[in-house]
């Protein structure tokens, strides 16, 4: 028998044996799944093999999404949470014709290839969100719900609902654990997000063993209690299934959760093993279990004709749906052309013509905090953003990020745009994720010593290029009597170290106005504005090249040819111009260098970088905070001053001194660095 006529009778024998096609569809979905991992020799077969009839369900008869389309704006959110089971994902989006070909299965987990062991941002073949960090898709699809709200609020009219969609979520057992999920899960029954429904898979296995191990939660009750609406099915049951979408579909004003009671692994030797969880089933088991559910042994990643014909039918239904929803669009159009330019805008994620003009300017006046500059800066431009959406972790008068012109975003009026996160930074960092990836301009504040609690969500906003900004304020010992725990000492140096996040920490409120226009300018990734508690002179000038990373200042007064760079950030900027004058009247030439972003003076082109810091002039950095990374820039024949310890609880200006951040001993220090350099 030549191949073809194998795979003609392996389809009559299936057909027979499964006249049900979601049935079908079901297990080729599993075995497309196994088949990859099993090449790979690498990957998760459990989470496939036991939620395929959910996702089945979910898939065939109620995501609005259209194949031909993955960038449509009203298409359902689906978001794999549970980023292990990318297998699956992949998968699905072959069967449902979303631009991933059986060869792309087949190089799953391997170099250059399209399908990587964990899902990573790409709308262009229908992947939604980067996920694999357990709980970071589920928070993150709070913001995706969050964000379809304000939307459809700012953009529905009686008769037309162009933002009208729900947002799905597959989680597991794991992201159920981390922290992160019931931050964000208290905050989504709070806003009462009735268009997120997740489906949890409960298999009641980890990789340890039972989760009766370390994981006994009551998860109905849990999820009652934060106002979610709580189902509880068999999760290979496609009807049971089907009736709980249906009810989680109707219910508008608390998100919902479907308790889906599976086997991981199921229909193989090594269902309800935690062996099912993270290995391939090897060529013997896989065997079996094709065996046990009549499919045929070969070929590997074989779809039955039934399948491609039942799933053609689901596509075109789902082009349709977008077509209607476009012939409705044509007519908003013409009703409401000014709000259709606006969508225009939203859907191109530009920002509106002039607005930086908008933005203030500091010329004179009292010293300025430069948390209160960014405010001042929010108050002047939030009216003229209007997908510019903020707020903080239960700090906002501290970190000064409502404007003045700002609505809360509650329930029953998602219109606000401004969010009261709470005392949830990690879940603020992952929510402000889901807003951006569906097109808003998000910003959230904390204290800088907090961004621990928020850097995975951070790092994932640097993964997926979004133009997140994160308000950070309290930046130093700076901000005085609480102490060593609320001083950050480490935090720049850890954030700097994330790839693709930009950190600025600006010397005074122009500097604060240029930080916020470059990073809302910036558009390929999240960045991070370290702002003072305590009030700072006026010392750089309106139009400053800050979006440059650094610059030159002050050069000696004199004219003559410095001898040493003072390189500071911040609020040390002030000290080093103090430490200046001081040299001087020593008879010691130093320019002063302002250097708000090591990530944006080193994008910058090599002729400019030795301009600002010529070979052969050694340089003196000054941050109140680690020193040891400052290395790349003073190089051997320079030194740092800062803080390689922790701070402690006194009024910042006793700090300082204590500390040695005061413009004598920076002067000191130059002084003693000449003298060993000479």
């Amino acid at each position: 028998m030549n191949p073809s006529e194998s795979v003609l009778s392996s389809d009559i024998a299936l057909q027979s044996r499964y006249p049900d096609v979601d049935t079908l569809t079901a297990h080729t979905l599993r075995f497309l799944a196994v088949d990859a991992v099993q090449k790979a020799n690498s990957g998760h077969p459990g989470l496939p093999l036991g939620v395929a009839d959910m996702v089945t369900t979910l898939w065939t008869h109620f995501l609005k999404i259209n194949p031909l389309d993955p960038t449509w704006a009203n298409r359902d959110r689906f978001v794999l949470s549970a980023g292990h089971g990318s297998a699956l994902l992949y998968s699905l989006l072959h069967l449902w014709g979303q631009h991933y070909s059986l060869d792309d299965l087949r190089q799953f987990r391997q170099w250059g290839s399209v399908t990587p062991g964990h899902p990573e941002y790409d709308l262009k073949r229908g992947v939604e969100i980067t996920s694999g960090p357990l709980g970071q898709g589920l928070a993150s699809a709070v913001g995706l719900a969050l964000a379809e709200r304000w939307l459809a609020a700012y953009f529905n009219r009686p008769g037309y609902p162009v933002v009208d969609h729900f947002t799905y979520v597959l989680a597991s057992d794991g992201d159920l654990m981390e922290g992160v999920s019931h931050e964000a899960a208290s905050l989504a029954g709070c806003w009462k997000l009735g268009r997120l429904i997740v489906l949890y898979d409960d298999n009641r296995i980890s990789i340890d063993g039972s989760t009766a191990l370390s994981f006994t939660d009551d998860t109905a009750e849990r999820f009652r209690a934060y106002h979610w609406h709580v189902q509880e099915v068999d999760g290979h049951d496609m009807n049971a299934i089907s009736r709980a979408l249906e009810a989680a579909q109707q219910e508008s004003e608390r998100p919902s959760i479907l308790i889906c009671k599976t086997h991981i692994g199921w229909g193989s030797p090594r269902q309800d093993s935690s062996k099912a969880h993270g290995e391939p089933l090897g060529v013997d088991d896989l065997r079996r279990t094709k065996e046990a559910l009549g499919f045929p042994l070969e070929p590997a990643f074989y779809v039955p004709a039934a399948v491609r014909e039942h799933l053609c039918a689901v596509e075109q239904r789902l082009d349709g749906q977008q077509m209607v929803w476009e012939g409705m669009f044509a007519r908003y159009c013409a009703d409401y052309p000014d709000l259709a330019a606006v969508w225009q805008d939203w859907q191109k994620g530009s920002l509106p013509a002039g607005w930086e003009s908008c933005l203030p300017v500091f010329e004179e006046g009292k010293p300025l905090a430069t948390r209160s500059a960014s405010g001042k800066v929010l108050d002047a431009i939030f009216p003229h953003l209007p997908f510019l959406i903020g707020g903080s972790a239960d700090l906002t008068p501290s970190n000064n990020t409502r404007a003045k012109d700002a609505a809360d975003l509650l329930p029953p009026d998602y219109s606000g745009r401004y969010i009261h996160y709470g005392v949830r930074e990690h879940a603020m960092g992952s929510i402000m994720n889901g807003l951006a990836l569906h097109g808003m301009r998000p910003y959230g504040g904390t204290f800088l010593v907090f961004s621990d609690y928020m850097r995975p969500a951070i790092r994932m906003a640097a993964l997926m290029k979004l133009p997140v900004v994160y308000v950070f304020t309290h930046d130093s010992i700076g901000l005085g009597e609480d102490g060593p725990t609320h001083q950050p000492v480490e935090h720049l140096t850890a954030l700097r170290s994330i790839p693709n996040l930009v950190v600025v920490r600006p010397a005074d409120a122009n500097e604060t106005c240029a930080a916020w226009r470059m990073a809302l300018k910036r558009t390929d990734g999240p960045t991070a504005l370290i702002l003072t508690r305590q009030a700072l002179p006026l010392i750089t000038p309106t139009e400053n090249p800050a979006a440059r990373g650094a610059y030159v200042l002050a050069d000696p007064q004199s004219g003559a040819e410095p001898q040493l760079t003072l390189l500071a950030t911040g609020s040390e900027v002030s000290l080093a111009l103090e430490a200046q004058k001081l040299l001087a009247a020593q008879g010691t030439a130093v320019r002063v260098v302002s250097m708000p972003s090591w990530e944006l003076f080193d994008a910058q082109p090599v002729e400019y970088r030795r301009d600002v810091l010529p070979d052969g002039i050694p340089c003196l950095s000054i941050e109140a905070g680690m020193t040891f990374a400052w290395a790349h820039y003073v190089g051997r024949s320079g030194a740092s001053l800062g803080l390689d310890h922790f701070g402690a609880s006194a009024p910042y200006q006793v700090l300082y001194e204590k500390f040695g951040l005061t413009p004598e001993n920076i002067a000191s220090r130059a002084q003693q660095l000449l003298k060993e350099l000479a």
